[in-house]
């Protein structure tokens, strides 16, 4: 008998992740590819496999416990050589795979033997089909159509634009921008200026929400219509490896019609994105919502619970509480905004303690009643000998405990295409499947599920299936290839970051020099009275064989963070130094050139700070 050590493998951008769930005991025996732990991040969460079959003999993580690449699960006896877990099945092209979910996938034997071939007549034909259109599937979509394919997009909704712009990113910083300006009024009273207090018609400020979300959505099928980009709305689901079947909808929402339309394509694009985990104990009812219902704003609670202390819950609890509710948030994680390093969320906790009542963290939610009152909910430590508050009514709870992708839902087998056991699929540096002429991008491929992601891989997908179908080299070795995806709290303060963080190059071991640049000593940010801020920047200080002093990453916490966080991405892509970033000349007086300034701080050269201490 031999004894392995099971170990968390590639898990994407994520530094740590939360244990939220224990899935095998010591004895238990396990195959490979078994789901042993859940794991969560302020996105979604993921299920960790087995490398190896045989019998657990001591767990090393417990519920709560943080994880990264190479943590140790737990260890295994194994009889004999231990084998590794099977390879997916290579792509036609000799790449690299890029941002596997840590997931289980059938074997390419099982995938061959559910993939049908459709026999039947098809309604209309294509170059390229796209199935979703989301930010990633129409701009895959316009891509295409820009190099001369004929292209169909398959949307069920009624406008194109997907979860982010109908009913996310979009329609929620329109609501928190009306947020943040009627927080900077309030404050204005200590510069002489009292507006009083404000007057707020819900109907009205969700007029303007969908005004705003109204005049994008109507420029997209502007688009649509001149690129001759053809939409068939409704639900597609694969009946072949070169079919998709559309069962068309209508109104405003997703009503069926009864009627079906097939459409072959040469070449596929997966774009069907992912959809809000909604927890199996909580009640069906109006006043328990996800993040499409909070943000369809039927009113203000009194008392509102998030059940999740990622992203998506504080920028809606920010909106609601500028509105007038009162918050408490639950986490099972020992801080909020899990990915950010600790002291740009302390910043970010500080200014906004007023808000909440309770913000329960290492706990969890167990249950929840529909009462005359509200939602009673009730709570559980989330570790062992921990404490949890009593059941407490709410209401209005909203439920942003992370995203699932949709990956399940479109008979992907069908086509040959393998799906994990969570609902992704597996790609390539070029965005291709298992399937050669068939891709997949956005929130169906992995972490981190944004929407600037979806879009680059998009152009990749869409530039790859035009080298292919045109004979263009060029084209054809197009790859997705990015060095950093950056990441915005769109809260007040914000909070953003990109590349490695602090948190993350201590636990790798990675030599820093910080240049942390104080917004109490930012001209425009005292005059804008708002310099609880900071600008960090991270260079690398290994040995000069290996560092040569490159920007590693960087966070800003502070109005505007997420409009100046580009810069720092732009210069890690382009491996810029201290001296490369601070002798580029920033306008004054401005937010921005707090980037130039950290990076004299690191270089050892500001004379906007008091001198370093030799």
């Amino acid at each position: 008998m031999a004894v392995i050590d099971v170990k968390v493998p590639d898990i994407g951008d994520f530094a740590e992740v939360g244990v939220i769930e224990v899935l095998v005991k010591p004895g238990d025996t396990i195959r490979v590819e078994q789901s042993l732990i859940t794991v969560e991040s302020d996105k979604a969460s993921m299920e960790i496999p087995s490398s190896h079959a045989g019998v657990v003999k001591e767990l090393k993580v417990k519920l709560g416990d943080k994880v990264a690449e190479g943590s140790v699960v737990l260890t295994l006896e194994t009889a004999g050589a231990a084998v590794p877990a099977p390879a997916a099945a290579p792509a036609p092209a000799v790449l690299e795979p890029k941002q596997a979910p840590a997931q289980s996938v059938p074997s390419q034997a099982a995938i061959n033997s559910v993939a049908s071939s459709f026999a039947g007549t098809a309604d209309m034909e294509c170059d390229v089909l796209v199935l979703g259109g989301g930010p990633g599937g129409y701009s895959a979509a316009f891509r295409a159509a820009d190099l001369g394919l004929k292209v169909v997009i398959v949307e069920r909704y009624a406008t194109l634009g997907g979860v982010c712009l109908n009913v996310g990113c979009i329609p929620s910083k329109a609501l928190l921008h009306v947020a943040a300006v009627m927080d900077e009024v309030s404050h204005l009273s200590a510069a002489g200026i009292d507006f009083g207090a404000p007057k707020v018609n819900v109907d009205t400020l969700r007029g303007h929400k969908e005004k705003v979300v109204g005049k994008l959505t109507g420029g997209l099928a502007a688009m649509a219509k001149m690129r001759k980009v053809t939409t068939v709305r409704g639900y597609g689901a694969f009946v072949g490896a070169n079919h998709v079947e559309v069962e068309e909808t209508t109104g405003t929402g997703q009503e069926k019609t009864g009627t079906k339309k097939v459409i072959a394509f040469k070449k596929a694009i997966i774009a069907a994105g992912s959809q809000a985990v909604r927890l199996p104990f909580m009640p069906d009812d109006p006043r328990v919502v996800d993040s499409t219902g909070a943000l369809a704003l039927q009113g203000v609670p009194k008392r509102m619970l998030i059940l999740g202390g990622g992203i998506i819950g504080l920028e809606m609890g920010t909106v609601y509480s500028t509105l007038g509710a009162r918050l408490d948030v639950v986490e099972m994680m020992d801080g909020l905004m899990q990915g950010a390093d600790r002291d740009l969320v302390k910043v970010w906790q500080k200014m906004n303690a007023h808000r909440f009542d309770n913000i329960m963290l290492k706990t969890k939610t167990v249950g929840a009643k529909v009462t005359p009152e509200g939602i009673e909910v009730t709570f559980a430590p989330a570790e062992e000998g921990g404490t949890a508050p009593a059941p407490q009514v709410y209401d209005l709870v909203l439920q942003a405990v992370g995203r699932t992708p949709n990956g399940k839902k479109i008979a992907a087998e069908k086509a040959g295409v393998a799906v994990t056991d969570r609902g992704f699929i597996n790609v390539d540096i070029q965005m291709r499947t298992n399937v050669p002429h068939i891709f997949a991008i956005g929130d169906i491929v992995g972490q981190p599920m944004l929407a600037h992601k979806a879009v680059h891989e998009a152009h990749v997908a869409a530039e790859v299936i035009a080298g292919e179908l045109q004979g263009n080299q060029e084209l054809a070795s197009a790859a997705f290839n990015a060095r950093v995806i950056p990441s915005v709290a769109y809260t007040d303060p914000e909070v953003a970051w990109v590349g490695l963080t602090e948190d993350q190059a201590k636990a790798q071991g990675i030599k820093v020099k910080k240049g942390l640049f104080p917004w109490t000593a930012s001209g425009r940010a005292i005059a804008n009275g708002r310099d609880e801020g900071y600008t960090k920047l991270l260079f690398d200080d290994s040995p000069e064989a290996h560092g040569h002093g490159k920007i590693l990453g960087g966070g800003i916490v502070g109005t505007h963070a997420g409009d100046m966080i580009g810069e720092i991405a732009l210069a890690i892509e382009m491996g810029a130094d201290a001296v490369d970033i601070g002798k580029t000349i920033h306008p004054h007086p401005t937010l921005g050139e707090s980037i130039g300034m950290a990076a004299e701080i690191a270089h050892g050269s500001c004379t906007d700070v008091p001198p370093q201490r030799k």
